[in-house]
């Protein structure tokens, strides 16, 4: 039977590359008392959460706001632009990549899957150069979108999406470009309208360090036409009444009031930060982790250095070693969760996340416990991970903290 009331001294490290933890600041905001979604306060909740998610998606398109989590996202961005029958071409990155090619499956498109073969397709990151050279042999146009991940939660690997724009063009074909950017948005730099992006997916669960709830579309105009001409059956997923509704503030449904009270205060945060410092303090972060890995003498499962991600660090556990095994050890010793290894990934790696309200002591503590937890499993490291990364991040400049006279 499943015990409830497991409650040790102190906070519990929730290091996974999300759902990050949730700042005491949007935890009170949520608590706020639920409004009449139809009166004039929720009006102006409603615009100002409008007009500030869109600084973070960095465009001028409509962002279409839904109370669901990022699957749901992924099946809006399907289902307003498509037809039964489509084809697509989708690039396998990893797990989540996967998982969009099996959605578009049910929804009775055609999903053509692309990538490095075997597990080397799930270390490196999108190769603009094969979805070009798949386009140029599409002389019929018969490929409707092509469908990338920004940032693949399952490996810590960030794509480059303006190289595959710049593909498509170079093509010249008419796809669709959609872009899954659920663990990217508000962690590292992401820009919508600059990279030509037709239907942006993410969620309010990683970056933008809310629960699991809200999730968003950025359609570009070309994608809006699109969905005049699509036959995919929606009916809450449409567009078109939500994008016209919310130019007041409201929705045609009964949104996540809270949630959005939660999004107005993230929003604060994240904006009075600076997105710029927000990216910057990924990445320090990002790079003391993975000096870290390597001093322990372990691999880190994003084989190419320039698409490492700032979100998080997947660390390859040596052969023989179940990295779940590791994971389930560091949880009851310590009580500090990490990713697990997904798909093909399963038992060889764990996944630490670096993301949302993260700090140098956030990130010295989770790998402190990941190094008395690789030690306690019998994992001779070549080096204290701790140590490697508290020298990096002790030499970094950072933001001096902003101290009310």
């Amino acid at each position: 039977m499943l015990k409830l009331d497991f409650h040790p001294a102190g906070r519990h490290f929730l290091q996974i590359p999300g759902p990050s933890p949730v700042p005491d600041r949007i935890l009170r905001a949520m608590s706020y008392p639920t409004i009449d979604h139809r009166g004039p306060e929720f009006g102006a909740l409603g615009l100002h959460v409008l007009a500030g998610i869109k600084k973070i998606f960095k465009t001028n398109q409509p962002v279409v706001i839904y109370p669901a989590s990022g699957t749901g996202a992924w099946e809006a961005a399907l289902s307003n632009t498509l037809s039964p029958g489509d084809h697509v071409l989708m690039y396998e990155t990893g797990h989540f990549a996967t998982l969009w090619k099996k959605m578009a499956e049910a929804l009775t498109l055609k999903p053509e899957f692309i990538g490095l073969p075997g597990i080397e397709g799930w270390r490196r990151g999108v190769q603009a150069d094969m979805i070009e050279a798949r386009l140029r042999e599409d002389k019929n146009h018969s490929i409707k979108a092509v469908c990338v991940v920004h940032n693949e939660t399952s490996t810590g690997v960030t794509s480059d999406i303006a190289s595959v724009r710049r593909a498509i063009d170079a093509a010249d074909h008419p796809a669709l470009l959609m872009v899954d950017t659920i663990s990217g948005l508000a962690s590292a730099d992401y820009r919508h309208d600059e990279w030509g992006v037709d239907v942006t997916v993410s969620g309010s669960q990683k970056g933008l360090m809310l629960p699991p709830g809200i999730s968003f579309n950025v359609p570009s105009q070309k994608a809006i036409e699109a969905s005049k001409n699509a036959k995919l059956p929606r009916s809450f997923w449409a567009w078109g009444e939500i994008i016209e509704m919310n130019k007041s503030g409201y929705w045609p449904y009964t949104p996540n009031t809270n949630l959005l009270y939660g999004l107005h205060e993230a929003l604060d945060m994240i904006l009075g930060e600076g997105l710029d410092n927000v990216f910057a303090r990924h990445n320090r972060l990002a790079a003391a982790c993975r000096l870290a890995v390597k001093a322990w003498g372990l691999e880190i499962q994003c084989a190419d250095p320039a698409v490492y991600s700032p979100v998080l660090t997947g660390v390859m556990t040596p052969e023989g070693i179940d990295a779940d095994a590791v994971r389930k050890l560091i949880y009851e010793r310590f009580d500090m969760s990490l990713g697990t290894g997904l798909g093909k990934m399963k038992g060889r790696m764990f996944r630490i996340g670096h993301l949302g309200e993260a700090n140098d002591l956030t990130l010295m503590a989770t790998l402190a416990g990941c190094e008395m937890g690789l030690k306690l499993a019998g994992i001779k490291v070549a080096g204290s991970g701790v140590a490697a990364a508290m020298d990096f991040l002790a030499g970094q400049k950072v933001p001096a903290l902003k101290v009310a006279a």
